[in-house]
């Protein structure tokens, strides 16, 4: 008979927080990055004729974040897994 493994609450911790960081700066780069600080290179092009900067402001920061919030619950269960954490 095995024993259930035991788990790695302080590996688990730190990959989470590793995780959440990496995101935080992902969409922090692509919301105010890309829609503020780089919207001036940016607007040399276009998606749908909208200047980029002007469209990563008003539209794209938001998908990229609906895109992150779906990669973090994914990424979050293969964590659960790995180190064992769950109901």
């Amino acid at each position: 008979m095995s024993r259930p493994q035991e788990s790695d609450g302080k590996g688990y911790w730190a990959a989470t927080i590793k995780l959440t960081l990496s995101l935080l700066a992902i969409w922090f780069a692509v919301s105010y990055g890309a829609g503020i600080l780089f919207r001036d290179f940016l607007d040399q092009f276009s998606i749908g004729g909208a200047p980029l900067g002007f469209w990563f402001a008003q539209s794209g920061a938001v998908y990229v974040f609906v895109v992150l919030i779906f990669f973090y619950c994914w990424r979050m269960a293969k964590l659960e897994d790995k180190f064992n954490i769950g109901g």
